[in-house]
């Protein structure tokens, strides 16, 4: 008789823990910035609540579709077509804050940028499994993902969205790492591209007072450096226990859309280090395993394809909460599964999903627990 196929229930209640809490602290960090600026308090959390649902149902179908589905040339240069487009369309969309990163469409917002991490990854994947057995012939292994890939961060950076193209090429270079590029070609590459990065940072004036705030951000207290100080403020006061629910100061209007890319903080200051520890726990169970699942995938295809996966949505974690420690500059990167953003819960939901079909054929295959 036949096995059942068997999701990994970590994985799976790790996402769902990180969904709840979204809920729960989306309202609560952008009720009364909803209420002052459009008189509805519950706004937000109820956008946010619609995608978590849109994304639960995606995720219930994809988690039953065979990852190796997606293993098809044509429906993968479709699939790259179309975030192309995309991301070429939202450059002639209504700017936000200075950006062009989301379209409009019924009053819900949605973000390019998110699909195309999935596109490049899948990419990114297929390659790797054909030529990974030439993985250090340059141009007949990595020429086709950095031409497609470049372009792709070419194109995200013209919005600008810097934390977006730094995170999907870090996610990239560790995928063909792990493939079994040479270090000393990795590390040679990475040399080279610094006077390039170096370049990108200082052109920008935004990006220049970013870097030099993150050094310093008591040289502008009420400038450049107020975000991060009340974000600091934030997870200080929150002390071992937290405020409570609902009893956080520093969301209300000291710091910016704190229920977006600031929302760890929140959490910090109203749950205390024990909720946020919590939330960074779950972050460490998908990470364990979804490397588990790719070091048990049932081809290379799922093992590279479960890492990128992995990698996208724990490194964007380790980035978001790190810019809300003051570790890093600061980068508009929200915490996946957690942050108020419908096409990046959507996106991220499905992403989950898919791991979870590689790691049923991974029971079934190996008989793992």
């Amino acid at each position: 008789m036949a096995r059942k196929l068997r999701s990994d229930k970590w994985l799976f209640l790790a996402a769902l823990a990180l969904i709840c809490a979204s809920v729960v602290m989306v309202y609560s960090a952008s009720a009364l910035v909803a209420l002052e600026r459009f008189q509805q308090p519950y706004l937000f959390v109820t956008k946010q609540l619609m995608w978590v649902c849109m994304g639960i149902a995606v995720l219930s179908i994809v988690m039953r579709i065979d990852y190796r589905t997606y293993k098809n040339d044509k429906l993968i240069w479709a699939f790259l077509g179309l975030v192309a487009f995309m991301l070429v369309a939202v450059l002639f969309s209504r700017p936000i804050n200075g950006t062009r990163r989301w379209f409009g469409v019924g009053g819900f917002g949605i973000q390019p940028s998110e699909l195309t991490k999935l596109a490049a990854i899948v990419f990114t994947a297929l390659v790797l499994e054909r030529r990974r057995h030439r993985i250090d012939e340059i141009s007949y292994s990595l020429l086709p993902i950095g031409v497609v890939v470049g372009g792709l961060v070419g194109l995200i950076m013209l919005e600008p969205d810097f934390g977006t193209s730094v995170s999907l090429l870090a996610v990239i270079g560790v995928m063909v790492f792990a493939a079994g590029f040479s270090y000393r070609y990795l590390f040679g590459g990475l040399l080279l591209a610094l006077p390039a990065l170096y370049v990108i940072l200082m052109q920008a004036d935004y990006r220049r007072r970013r870097l030099l705030t993150f050094m310093d951000p008591w040289a502008d207290p009420l400038g450049d450096g107020f975000q991060i100080i009340q974000s600091l403020i934030a997870v200080g006061t929150g002390g071992v226990f937290g405020k409570g629910l609902m009893a956080g100061v520093q969301k209300l209007f000291y710091l910016p859309e704190p229920h977006t890319d600031f929302i760890f903080a929140v959490i910090a200051e109203e749950t205390g280090l024990i909720g946020a520890s919590v939330v960074v726990l779950c972050f460490c169970v998908i990470g364990w395993r979804g490397l588990r699942t790719a070091m048990r995938a049932p081809d290379a295809f799922g093992a590279y394809l479960a890492l990128g996966i992995t990698l996208m949505l724990v490194m964007q974690a380790f980035f978001n909460i790190s810019v809300v420690l003051g570790l890093v500059p600061t980068k508009g990167i929200p915490l996946p599964l957690v942050s108020n953003g419908g096409s990046s819960m959507l996106l991220n939901l499905l992403a989950v999903g898919v791991l979870l079909n590689i790691s049923q054929h991974q029971h079934m295959e190996t008989g793992a627990a």
